[in-house]
């Protein structure tokens, strides 16, 4: 008989240990259980195979200037068709300059995943949310973060999403394809 997981469980800690992760989640503003939750998925934790080869091509092209993964588009939302390709943003630190030689070595070992070849857009973490361009735009509503080095990429997408919310955007199709426009 299999039985269905709850997503919940009790984990016994040592005093210690469970002070320095509730200090951790305090200090990254997110509850215990968000905090290690994040943890275990940033270990690998519930990766997928696809998952593994993109960040693990992402980690080889970039190494420690690598800020985050993020997949978005139809493999995204789980819609791709044999045609398709997966579209992932590569967030890497500002002192990287961004040259089309960086999509070049990409493309020497471009990964293949489920049969999708991936499609890199390679981009710095904005300074702000303020007035966020189509593309973060996009992240927000479709993007599903595979790797960060820390929150600051989730963080973004929180503020980029709030900014939705408040009418900040609307999002519109043309032709099949969603662009943003400024709210009146």
């Amino acid at each position: 008989m299999t039985t269905r997981a709850s997503g919940r469980f009790l984990l016994r800690l040592e005093p210690g240990l469970h002070a320095a992760l509730r200090g951790a989640a305090l200090a990254a503003g997110v509850s215990l259980n968000a905090y290690c939750a994040r943890q275990l998925a940033a270990s690998g934790a519930g990766r997928t195979e696809a998952t593994v080869a993109v960040v693990t091509r992402a980690a080889q092209a970039f190494g420690d200037a690598l800020a985050g993964v993020v997949a978005f588009g139809s493999w995204a939302r789980g819609e791709a068709q044999a045609d398709s390709d997966l579209d992932v943003l590569v967030v890497v630190d500002a002192g990287v300059e961004l040259r089309r030689d960086l999509y070049r070595a990409w493309d020497e070992e471009r990964p293949v995943v489920d049969g999708l070849r991936v499609e890199p857009h390679i981009v710095h973490l904005p300074p702000s949310a303020d007035r966020p361009s189509s593309l973060w735009l996009e992240m927000a509503v479709d993007g599903v973060v595979l790797y960060e080095r820390g929150l600051e990429v989730s963080r973004h997408l929180a503020r980029v999403r709030a900014f939705i919310a408040e009418g900040g955007a609307a999002r519109r199709w043309s032709h099949g394809q969603p662009y943003w426009v400024e709210a009146a």
